[in-house]
């Protein structure tokens, strides 16, 4: 285990009946880092956070915090916080009833409570929300309730069960960049589980690709998108063209494929088969007797080429992740 581990996973193994439901899990976790499991349904990621929360029991293998053995400490005696989907409020609580539950549960002093209550509240922006009942909230007010509700008690780890997953896009991107200020801010260890490679990308210090209950890679956001250690990783994360050249299939991302109008001897010609308008950019697919290719196109140079259906384009590689894929 590395010196600076403060969270350390090892050879983690679980069964419901005879399904093999995590194989072999091993992770080493740094103080106020934030780690994001990503993976397909069913691939054992959610199973993993409420092992990490000690709500389900691994049959073999160990935990460890700051050298210590949790492995067989209760989820209160792990003291870690946690925030699920459907966010678990009391609805007969208020907000700040919500978020003070469990420091009564502490016995703390009353005076402590509100200052930390008061601390909470402002640190999630709810000031004047945070008094309304849950019925009375959206559901990004919801969120902040939990996650207020979450770090109040000053957890260990900071646990996030696809926190966003039930909120329209615009609040999702509002909140993913608020959480990850919050962690960055009060620098708690947190490991979030989610099957939005999008949130993972640009929440995670590091994300751990899962499936079939075994971890594909771990490493940080740029790493596993530049240099996926297999093709699951590389198809899984991002878009990827898989392209018949020459015999062999190779694997391009859409933003390291170039269109051009020349008649370059050397390249395959493509039809233009339908452009996708996104803002900033344009996704255009393209097909020819043996692929069906995607090429991301900034605005300007897609008007520069005035590209239409049907057109006759040939495309120029700029680089190939099956040279990087083992």
């Amino acid at each position: 285990m590395e010196n600076n581990t403060y969270l350390n996973l090892k050879n983690i193994n679980k069964y419901f009946g005879k399904f093999h439901v995590l194989k072999d899990i091993n992770i080493s976790i740094k103080k106020g880092e934030f780690i994001c499991l990503l993976g397909p349904s069913g691939c054992g990621k959610t199973s993993l956070l409420r092992i990490i929360a000690g709500l389900e029991r691994e049959n073999s293998g160990t935990i460890s915090l700051e050298n210590n053995d949790i492995t067989n400490l209760s989820t209160r005696e792990r003291n870690v916080g946690i925030v699920f989907q459907s966010y678990a409020l009391f609805p007969n609580m208020t907000g700040e009833e919500n978020i003070t539950f469990g420091l009564k549960n502490k016995k703390l002093q009353d005076n402590k409570i509100k200052e930390i209550l008061n601390e909470t509240v402002k640190l999630v922006q709810l000031e004047g929300i945070a008094k309304k009942y849950p019925s009375e909230m959206s559901g990004g007010q919801m969120q902040r309730i939990a996650l207020a509700r979450a770090i109040a008690m000053e957890p260990n780890i900071l646990l996030l069960d696809e926190p966003l997953s039930a909120l329209d896009a615009k609040v999702r991107s509002k909140l993913r960049y608020e959480i990850k200020e919050l962690q960055k801010k009060l620098k708690i260890t947190t490991i979030m589980v989610t099957h939005d490679q999008e949130e993972a990308l640009s929440m995670g210090d590091r994300i751990v690709v899962m499936n079939n209950g075994k971890i594909e890679q771990i490493g940080t956001p740029e790493e596993i998108y530049n240099n996926p250690s297999n093709s699951f990783v590389a198809d899984f994360i991002g878009t990827t063209n898989i392209i018949k050249l020459d015999g062999k299939e190779i694997m391009v991302r859409p933003e390291d494929l170039t269109l051009l109008k020349s008649k370059e001897s050397n390249l395959t010609n493509y039809r233009v088969k339908n452009i996708e308008f996104r803002g900033n950019s344009y996704r255009v697919t393209l097909n020819d007797k043996n692929n069906s290719i995607l090429v991301d196109v900034v605005a300007k140079e897609f008007k520069k080429l005035s590209i239409k259906e049907n057109d006759i384009m040939q495309v120029e590689i700029t680089d190939k992740l099956s040279e990087k894929v083992g």
